[in-house]
């Protein structure tokens, strides 16, 4: 199943399922118990989505990320070795883990914003696991029966915002610089991750390709080292980290500028399609 968070004309803000080119809008009937999609995996209640709603047309609504305000959004650095290859830095003991906050992201066909304040703008494709139980202490065995599902994302940098200093958190957090999207897609309908490929096109060319199953930290890895930080929560969403092919490490570098369409797709989860905007 596919689940969607959206915005109509008049701001009002619901979720639902996608079916083909239709969502079916399970919000208009649940908000007074489950106010977002968030709330609705916290209750263990997603089930109850399924085949709720009238109909709309999926052009006709504003897409949002697919959980609009999670607790946590966690990024992994420099966990494909062709990018930590580019980069020139050795391969990491344990995964470099970043903050984002839900200003910084946008939703499916919403446009990425390059900031006034630089103009070394890139894109990194990724795959996000949404997080759909509590869990703390999670062996790396265990981990996929905490994950409830997949999306796309597209953690936008600032290049040089980003080696201000050692912390990455400048150059990651810029107002609408990144993206996810267009929906949350349930594990059992993806089925085995690692079979699926990550592809980033800039304007329809491929610049970055690679298999999920060349994660340096795995997905179990991953859920297990985070976990033994901080309790997971329902919602909470880990974006797994680039491949090579970002554009700021090129000679000259490739830098997203206003037009550009940014398409990251997940084979078995779907493509998420921005085009670029400069800041007013």
């Amino acid at each position: 199943m596919k689940y969607v968070s959206f915005e109509y004309e008049d701001g009002d803000r619901s979720y639902g399922t996608v079916h083909d080119n239709t969502i079916l809008d399970a919000g208009a009937q649940l908000k007074g118990v489950y106010p977002d999609l968030r709330s609705v995996i916290e209750a263990g209640a997603i089930k109850e989505l399924a085949g709720l709603g009238s109909k709309l047309v999926f052009d006709s609504v504003k897409l949002l990320p697919p959980i609009p305000y999670p607790d946590k959004i966690l990024c992994i650095g420099l966990n494909y070795l062709d990018h930590i290859e580019e980069v020139g830095v050795a391969v990491p003991e344990y995964p470099a883990v970043f903050t984002r906050y839900p200003s910084s992201l946008v939703g499916h066909d919403a446009p990425l914003v390059r900031p006034k304040a630089s103009k070394a703008y890139d894109f990194e494709g990724e795959l996000a696991v949404v997080i759909g139980k509590t869990g703390r202490h999670i062996p790396k065995e265990n981990a996929f029966d905490h994950v409830i599902g997949y999306t796309c994302f597209n953690d936008g940098s600032l290049r040089d915002f980003q080696v201000h200093t050692n912390q990455f958190w400048p150059g990651k957090s810029f107002q609408s610089s990144g993206s996810m999207g267009p929906w949350l897609i349930s594990r059992d309908e993806v089925g085995e991750i690692t079979k699926q490929t990550l592809t980033t096109r800039i304007n329809g060319n491929v610049e970055q390709e690679a298999g999920i199953d060349s994660l340096t930290f795995g997905i179990g890895e991953l859920i297990a080292y985070i976990s033994t930080v901080i309790e997971l929560l329902p919602g909470d969403v880990i974006a797994t980290g680039t491949p090579g092919g970002v554009g700021g490490f090129r000679s000259p570098p490739l830098h997203l500028i206003p037009g550009m369409k940014v398409d990251v797709e997940v084979t078995g989860v779907g493509t998420l399609t921005n085009v670029v905007i400069d800041e007013i």
